[in-house]
């Protein structure tokens, strides 16, 4: 059975940026977001990412405590479905996501992800890209993502 695939806002609006939201729907076909999540975004919604809100609201808003709106709502809705994958990029997100022992990834390991399946050519021409965005890449890390992805 496949893995349900939640994504977080980060993600997308990193993936969007670079325009590469596509590697998501190459990857792995459909992905789940909350109401949240697609306001957070406030883009157009593809119809490959489907939105669905957790049913325990009273769960979602306990996290709220912990993160922000969009990360709580998907760490609820993955404690709701089982086998499911979240992709959370904030440090606090993948600390309570190991507390409560849901799988996760993040953006890079999506690229990774993508690459080591044949899903994208090459990694390097996106890193190159999400360089020139907002989001921190050192050199270290970009060295071990290139090493992961066999480049």
């Amino acid at each position: 059975m496949q893995k349900i695939i939640i994504a977080d806002t980060s993600c997308l609006i990193l993936l969007d940026k670079i325009k590469e939201l596509n590697i998501l729907k190459l990857l792995f076909g459909k992905v789940y977001i909350t109401r949240n999540i697609a306001v957070e975004f406030n883009q157009p919604i593809p119809e490959w990412i489907k939105i669905q809100n957790p049913k325990n609201k009273s769960y979602q808003k306990l996290l709220l405590k912990y993160v922000d709106d969009g990360e709580a709502s998907a760490i609820a809705l993955a404690v709701e479905k089982a086998d499911s994958l979240l992709i959370l990029d904030d440090r606090k997100a993948r600390k309570l996501a190991t507390s409560l022992k849901l799988n996760y990834t993040g953006t890079i390991g999506v690229l990774i992800e993508a690459k080591q399946s044949g899903c994208i050519k090459s990694i390097k021409p996106i890193l190159t890209k999400i360089k020139r965005t907002n989001f921190h890449l050192s050199e270290e890390l970009e060295a071990e993502i290139i090493e992961k992805s066999g480049e």
